[in-house]
């Protein structure tokens, strides 16, 4: 009889499919909680949605509730006999015991879980709203989620009813706000939990207490945006929308946490979930930096769509890629200008052009790693020092075909280089040493690590006072007096390697011991030295945190005991193969000075086991593959 009164009610039986799905909010002309709206519009949402209306109406139970509505219509003319239906304090209990009776005769099937509660019992009519104002949910836009989620929160299996206690948790039902208690329209009543029937259709309320709205979940809850009066716990989620699920985190949040992975990761795992995955794993900020090393299925057709869809890309990596030709790399330098680092170590199948137009095409090129090329030679450096001022860091390291030449032209078109690493090339003179100490005073790293460089090369580094690490291994001609003047004068020096220089001998480790005033790692592998200068080391320095005296014959338990006794800003001590250090030394050192790591092969088989127990692992498991 509620549908009678409601202003669209005349037609729900002649309704088609589209308009019932819309669900056309039906606001009664009394706003009061009416006996006819309890009779009919409990069920009203409650049924499936792919359910016709009229197969609702062809069941004995609603065909009585359309009896009984007739009947009653024939007796109400005007909005004020339908006044008379208020219930009063008084008539509450008989009016829930009728609706009881009256709904027992319609199928539990048809008839939802109850919706709503009893309303306080008030003398001011004028604050109560039709139960049927906030049974119309909101809804949100759909939210994409991957093909995994379990739709709906239905359990596995669906062997049980949806009113059953078993899957009571799991059913979706749309919340109702609680009404307004006669004290303050403002304030929320209190809410506990009801207890459902196995039927779905009863509602227990114990008399003298005030009636208990459903508790909203994260599941669902009421959107009463049109009422002020509705409750501060209601929100406006979505029916049937979890909000645990990880979709429903910011997207900001999903593409941090897709950064962490490889672009292996996001394109043959993350992106396969769901479409709303693979549109952020498509987002431009990921392909910005765009690492492929050691990728062998990677080839030039893959940089070419890399290239042609992606024109933002900033930084490539394709180290150890073999089957990567110079037309990709061309093709993917000429659409990319604003590519700023370069990187393919290993690469032997590339030659001068493809450096050559990633020089030409991205003058703001900064960073170049290119080490272990075999057909690179000093005409790709001309290019990088005609075009790309802006270049700060190169490793041209194991490039057998790079002289002076190309150096030092390089040298001079890039004047704020502040790494530069040459590693065993032997075309390499103090001319190249030189020509980067006169042009690249902003020069911090520097390393000739086993080139045909001097110690007349050496001594013009004391030029660069920004320079913070230096690397001189495997230097035939080094002295120990250029060595000292080099720490001398710079003084921001942090990190020095000497290893493989016979010549560094105790009196070189002392006076870089006083004078590296900023010095913290020395290495001194397969050095002149004996006791004298680990002594030297703990006595006079004070930030060395890290030395390697390994492979150094000389050292015995004596200078160990003495450095870690002494220094103060000792953390770690290598002495690998130090063969006149016994093992009994080391373990008494361990256990005595905790903070410093010695590193033996005994102390480094240790720490390796340690962390693969830690991992998981065991004797037991078996390693064959």
């Amino acid at each position: 009889m509620g549908h009678l009164l409601s202003k669209n009610g005349h037609c729900l039986k002649k309704r088609s499919r589209k308009l019932r799905r819309k669900r056309r909010r039906r606001d009664c002309f009394l706003q009061g909680p009416c006996m006819l709206c309890f009779i009919v519009h409990t069920g009203a949402e409650s049924f499936e949605g792919d359910q016709c209306f009229e197969s609702r109406h062809r069941t004995g139970g609603a065909a009585a509730a359309t009896k009984l509505a007739e009947c009653y219509a024939a007796s109400l003319g005007s909005p004020d006999d339908c006044a008379e239906f208020f219930l009063s304090p008084g008539e509450l209990a008989v009016w829930e015991g009728q609706g009881r009776s009256l709904l027992s005769a319609v199928p539990a099937k048809l008839v939802g879980a109850p919706l709503f509660c009893v309303p306080t019992a008030t003398a001011d009519y004028a604050e109560m709203v039709c139960k049927r104002k906030c049974g119309e949910l909101q809804r949100a836009a759909p939210c994409k989620q991957p093909r995994c989620t379990i739709r709906d929160g239905r359990p596995e299996g669906g062997g049980q009813e949806r009113g059953s206690p078993a899957s009571a948790g799991c059913c979706l039902q749309p919340q109702h706000c609680p009404l307004p208690s006669s004290a303050s329209s403002s304030s929320s009543s209190s809410s506990s939990s009801s207890e459902e029937e196995s039927s779905g259709v009863g509602l227990q309320t114990d008399s003298g207490e005030s009636p208990a709205s459903s508790t909203a979940t994260p599941e669902s809850c009421c959107c009463c945006s049109s009422s002020s009066s509705c409750p501060a716990s209601c929100s406006d989620v979505s029916e049937g929308v979890d909000i645990s699920r990880i979709n429903h985190l910011p997207s900001s949040i999903l593409l941090k946490v897709f950064s962490h992975l490889s672009v292996k990761e996001r394109c043959l795992s993350a992106s396969l979930v769901c479409k709303y995955w693979r549109d952020l794993c498509l987002d431009f900020q990921f392909w910005k930096q765009i690492d492929l090393s050691g990728l062998q299925q990677v080839k030039d057709d893959l940089l070419v769509k890399i290239a042609s869809r992606r024109q933002n890309v900033t930084e490539i990596n394709i180290s150890d890629c073999r089957n990567v030709q110079d037309h990709g790399v061309c093709t993917l330098a000429s659409h990319c200008p604003g590519l700023l680092k370069y990187t393919a170590y290993r690469c032997k199948q590339l030659s001068d052009l493809s450096l050559c137009t990633a020089a030409s095409c991205c003058p703001l090129l900064q960073k170049v790693h290119v080490g272990n090329q075999d057909k690179l030679t000093d005409h790709a450096l001309k290019q990088l020092g005609e075009h790309c001022p802006e270049l700060k860091d190169v490793h041209f390291g194991q490039c057998y075909n790079i002289s002076d030449e190309g150096l030092m032209v390089l040298a001079k078109g890039c004047p704020r280089l502040q790494r530069i690493y040459m590693q065993e090339n032997k075309l390499v003179t103090d001319r190249s040493v030189r020509a980067f100490a006169e042009n690249c005073p902003e020069l911090q790293f520097v390393g000739f690590m086993g080139c045909s460089v001097t110690s007349q090369g050496v001594i013009h580094l004391t030029r660069l006072r920004n320079l913070s690490s230096l690397d001189l291994r495997h230097i035939s001609e080094l002295n120990n007096e250029t060595v000292m003047e080099v720490v001398r004068k710079c003084r921001k020096l942090s990190s020095l390697n000497l290893c493989l220089n016979w010549s560094i001998n105790d009196r070189c480790v002392e006076i870089i011991a006083k004078e590296g005033r900023s010095l913290k790692e020395l290495y001194l592998v397969s050095c002149k030295i004996t006791d004298y200068a680990l002594i030297a080391i703990g006595q006079y320095s004070s930030t060395i945190e890290t030395v390697d005296a390994g492979w150094c014959k000389e050292i015995t338990d004596q200078g160990a005991t003495q450095i870690a006794m002494s220094s103060k800003s000792l953390r770690y001590l290598g002495l690998m193969r130090c063969d006149k250090v016994n093992e009994e030394t080391v373990e008494r050192l361990v256990v005595q000075y905790p903070h410093i790591v010695f590193s033996t092969v005994m102390q480094d088989c240790k720490r390796t086991l340690e962390r693969a127990y830690q991992m998981g692992w065991s004797p037991n498991t078996s390693t064959a593959s």
